[in-house]
């Protein structure tokens, strides 16, 4: 069970005491006790105020953790209101919810995130040389970590594009489990989402099943220890699939349409025929649905908050 759900309401100050951390921290505390106790976290990608009701109400009703996850796009369109909106509603919610800001490609995003109420963030140096990508990692590591936010970063190239991500044409790289340690080890980042295999968007002919290199995450997973694993890459992935990466070391598991195509569809089919006030109301609905199921059937942390 998680401890921190009785500071629900209590929004984080931006510097804290470094002899707590990580551990002070929601991120690492929620995906910490996942660890711990054998199960997964989603970490689910919200774009307006539906997804973000929809990820507490589910999480509440299903009694587990969960992570709100936005891009910079957010940052840009929605603007830093609605940030401190998620992240106040986050973290009143009677289970712990963490707010995670994703795939941050730009440094400025990245510098422009340390100054909101982020409870992690995605430095994602990824499309960078190897050296460039340890470089910057560690350079926001050490900030973010004064600040009390944890870090993700992503080793090696997931390939694909979407919600921002650039589509570059070069062959995918795969995560080198030999250098995965050294690459925590030197960027002190708290968690890694390795490349192996998985892809951004919508897999080709054989779909994940046939693009997963199983072996090479066990492997990596094995390398880095104790450093949970995150996985992207999720479109029309199996619940079986789903399984096996969190055998092999994935805590926090990324989740876009695999919980929002219900409530997309809903809400086309619905628009114009319902008042607004009922379409939010039953898109939320639907969408706290297909993100319970996720947490049941997906990750197995249902009831662990």
């Amino acid at each position: 069970m998680l401890s921190i759900a009785s500071e629900a309401g209590a929004i984080r100050p931006l510097s804290v005491t470094m002899a707590s951390f990580p551990h002070n921290n929601r991120t690492f505390q929620i995906l910490d006790a996942a660890a711990k106790g054998g199960f997964a976290v989603g970490a689910y990608n919200c774009y307006n105020d539906d997804g973000v009701l929809a990820v507490i109400r589910a999480a509440e009703a299903a009694r587990s953790p969960a992570i709100i996850a936005l891009f910079p796009w957010t940052m840009k369109f929605q603007g830093v209101h609605f940030i401190r909106f998620a992240v106040e509603a986050a973290h009143a919610a009677s289970v712990p919810i963490a707010v995670h800001l994703d795939h941050c490609i730009e440094p400025a995003d990245v510098e422009a995130a340390l100054e909101l109420p982020f409870d992690s963030i995605m430095v994602d140096a990824s499309i960078q040389d190897e050296d460039e990508n340890v470089k910057q990692c560690a350079r926001f590591v050490q900030v973010a970590n004064a600040k009390g936010i944890t870090i993700e970063a992503e080793m090696g190239r997931i390939e694909g594009g979407e919600d921002g991500l650039p589509s570059v044409d070069l062959e995918t790289v795969m995560t080198k489990p030999e250098a995965a340690k050294d690459f925590v080890d030197r960027t002190g980042v708290q968690f890694l989402a390795p490349a192996f295999g998985n892809i951004h968007g919508s897999y080709g002919p054989g779909g994940p099943e046939k693009c997963w290199n199983l072996p090479l995450l066990a492997k990596v997973h094995r390398a880095v220890g104790p450093v949970p694993l995150v996985l992207h890459g999720t479109h029309g992935v199996s619940d079986q699939l789903f399984h096996e990466a969190r055998k092999n070391g994935c805590v926090k598991i990324n989740l876009n349409k695999t919980v929002r195509n219900e409530y997309t569809r809903f809400i086309a089919e619905s628009a114009g025929k319902l008042e607004l006030t009922v379409l939010k109301e039953k898109g939320v609905e639907v969408y706290a649905r297909s993100i319970e199921r996720a947490m049941r059937d997906i990750l197995d942390s249902a009831g662990k908050a």
